[in-house]
């Protein structure tokens, strides 16, 4: 028995979730979760479906039965398989508390992914990489090289079918151009303290400032530098008591949460792109047990 799930994204009408239900038992699939979005400002209707294939049904099958019920609802529709997990690569450059979270996730299985490849403008962490049967590629970037490196990144991608790139602290910033390619399919992490503390040692500069509130901010990718859709978000208390190395090490703790979260949400489909925002769906159930505890 197959566990596949439905993302639908259109235009809010009557009768879109009674004709997804009625295809779905017509083809004796069996509902077991679903998250469904009504947006009054744009009339965008989103509805994600988790369900079990009982009769046997494979994706292809499901996908071309979908078209009779999709056109008449204009339906921007994707079936997948809950079980096959997503390609990605992680990018980093020399803060590795992200990456590490990453790894540690990953392998216990608390992150279903498939890391084909990392890919850093540096040699810090090729160690720990190579240790655990990743492909590591360091790829030089500087002003001069820019295009030629990023043309070296944009090879791996293709040629290791990745379908998520993770910025998991690559301080270097993409061109327009492979955001624009890769649109919706790079997922960056930073600190939630713009636009007050930009530029270099932000944490110094809420430290000194008496901030009380540390976040950080996981989003899309966009040409437009910080400001792509947001997927998550999460912040810690901090105290006049706390120095400026505490407010770091708070730091990375909640940006290396945020950004598996944001990954998570993104590999089970319950993302949206939703113009400027966002639309993310609840986890189902189940979808955070690891295969294992350590």
């Amino acid at each position: 028995m197959s566990n596949f799930a439905l993302r639908v994204k259109c235009r809010s009408t009557r009768g879109i979730v009674a004709a997804i239900s009625t295809f779905l038992a017509d083809q004796t699939c069996n509902i077991t979760d679903s998250a469904q979005f009504d947006d009054v400002d744009t009339g965008n209707f989103f509805m994600r479906v988790s369900f079990r294939s009982e009769g046997g049904q494979d994706l292809e099958e499901l996908k071309t039965g979908f078209e009779a019920v999709a056109s008449p609802f204009g339906m921007e529709a994707q079936f997948f398989d809950e079980a096959v997990k997503r390609k990605v690569i992680i990018m980093v450059s020399r803060f590795g508390h992200c990456l590490n979270d990453l790894l540690y996730r990953w392998r216990i299985g608390a992150l279903p992914i498939d890391i084909v490849a990392v890919i850093s403008n540096h040699m810090e962490y090729q160690k720990v990489v190579v240790n655990h049967d990743i492909p590591f590629h360091c790829i030089a970037m500087r002003r001069e090289n820019k295009l030629q490196a990023e043309a070296q990144q944009m090879r791996i991608v293709e040629e290791t079918g990745a379908e998520l790139v993770v910025l998991a602290r690559y301080m270097q910033v993409l061109s327009d151009d492979m955001c624009r390619t890769m649109s919706g399919r790079i997922i960056n992490i930073h600190h939630s303290f713009l636009p007050s503390f930009k530029g270099a040692n932000p944490y110094k500069q809420a430290y000194e400032r008496g901030v009380k509130l540390i976040g950080a901010t996981s989003h899309y990718v966009t040409a437009e530098l910080d400001e792509g859709p947001i997927i998550e978000q999460d912040t810690v208390r901090v105290t006049h008591a706390q120095s400026n190395e505490d407010y770091v090490s708070l730091g990375r703790d909640v940006e290396a949460q945020v950004l598996a979260r944001a990954i998570h949400a993104h590999i089970h489909g319950r993302v949206f792109l939703n113009g400027n925002k966002t639309v993310v769906f609840p986890p189902s159930p189940g979808s955070y047990a690891s295969e294992r505890m350590g």
